[in-house]
């Protein structure tokens, strides 16, 4: 059952279309599966003849939780504009992209969509390829580089029918909602739920869906959840996904082992990672050196300008061991590049206003180092 439920955790869904022994495998264990999220996760099994699908709602939403592909606010504007589009439609219904372009003019506010204009088009496109690569859409026949290049392109485009299932669904209206906090606090309405019952939804979701545990962050009373049953989880997590629970006084983390499959993992297979394992070395230097001073929540706080110099000092050494496109950024690029990429993972939040580095408890438990005799020949 767990295998089928790492499967679950790592794909937004699973259609009965694309993989029918899969989809009919996980349908064999989906009674306990379901009764294990419900009970572990507080998390619901959307399954029918189309689809199987976890929704996975986390405890508390972060940035880095976002879609990847889509980069500005109207894409995800379009995005929702492409839900409602297809809406009416039934699986196998076929679209051509003319028509799409017409009912999103009518939607968006008049005179904010220029087909002629190339950017526009270029948004459009950048969401249609994130819908194909969810199996939302299919392409039928075209290409959609005919329409950046110009706006009487055409592409048929066939529906999956999953985009009905794309959105979770609440269990009251919406269109009241005024701030982000009223969607978090929407899992709770008209539910019954016992306090300690919500706790541990709360509790697994942060240590399977997050980075990791954050006191300040999430609530004390998460803490004392681990504190009283944290032995109990961590025999859990080995059994079930081969992870190990590391719990710190201001912080908790899983670890995972080699045959867990529960998610993505950092470090990945690729030349940022190790760029950001050689800065956690220098900054775990800092700390060691009393540099850095480690504050009592385990986090340091620097000045953006200290921070930043830390990051140039790891290109300065170690460059040479870079692939070229970070090899060949300038300071200015590369310091953009891996700060970016450390706030994708929750390692350091920056405070743009005060101009300071915080610095999270996760980077003390990673580190890289080249060896004493490598002379800097890296793979292209």
């Amino acid at each position: 059952m767990m295998k089928e439920l790492e499967l679950l955790l790592n794909r937004r869904w699973i259609l009965k279309s694309e993989d029918k022994e899969l989809y009919y495998k996980i349908r064999d264990s989906i009674g306990e599966i379901r009764q294990y999220v419900t009970e572990k996760l507080g998390c619901q099994i959307i399954e029918n003849s189309l689809l199987i699908k976890l929704e996975k709602i986390p405890a508390i939403p972060e940035s880095y939780m976002g879609i990847e592909e889509l980069l500005s606010k109207e894409e995800y504007a379009i995005l929702c504009i492409l839900l409602m589009f297809l809406e009416d439609k039934d699986a196998g219904d076929q679209f051509l992209l003319s028509q799409l372009t017409e009912f999103i003019e009518g939607q968006m506010p008049k005179g904010s969509i220029d087909w002629t204009i190339y950017s526009h088009r270029r948004r459009l496109v950048r969401v249609l390829r994130y819908a194909v690569d969810e199996l939302i859409l299919k392409v039928t026949d075209g290409s959609d580089e005919g329409f950046v290049d110009q706006e009487i392109g055409e592409v048929l485009y066939e529906n999956t029918g999953a985009s009905r299932y794309f959105v979770k669904n609440f269990s009251r209206d919406i269109m009241g909602y005024t701030k982000p906090e009223d969607f978090r606090e929407s899992d709770w309405f008209d539910i019954n739920e016992d306090r300690g019952i919500a706790r541990r939804h709360r509790v697994y979701k942060s240590l399977l869906f997050s980075v990791g545990m954050y006191r300040g962050v999430h609530s004390d009373e998460d803490f004392d959840y681990l504190k009283r049953y944290g032995y109990r989880l961590n025999e859990e997590f080995e059994q079930n996904f081969d992870c190990d629970l590391h719990i710190h006084k201001g912080s908790a983390f899983l670890i995972m082992g080699e045959n867990s499959k529960i998610g993505t993992s950092f470090p990945g297979r690729n030349a940022i990672s190790d760029i950001l394992l050689l800065c956690f070395s220098k900054i775990r230097q800092r700390i060691e050196d009393k540099e850095w001073n480690l504050q009592k929540n385990e986090r340091v706080i620097v000045s953006q300008v200290e921070f930043e110099k830390l990051l140039c000092e790891v290109k300065n050494e170690s460059s040479s061991g870079f692939t070229k496109s970070y090899r060949e950024m300038t300071q200015g690029e590369f310091i953009l590049a891996v700060t970016k990429e450390m706030m994708q993972w929750k390692f350091i939040e920056v405070n743009k206003e005060e101009h300071f580095v915080e610095i999270y408890p996760a980077v003390g438990k990673l580190g890289g180092y080249y060896p004493k005799d490598f002379k800097g020949d890296a793979n292209e």
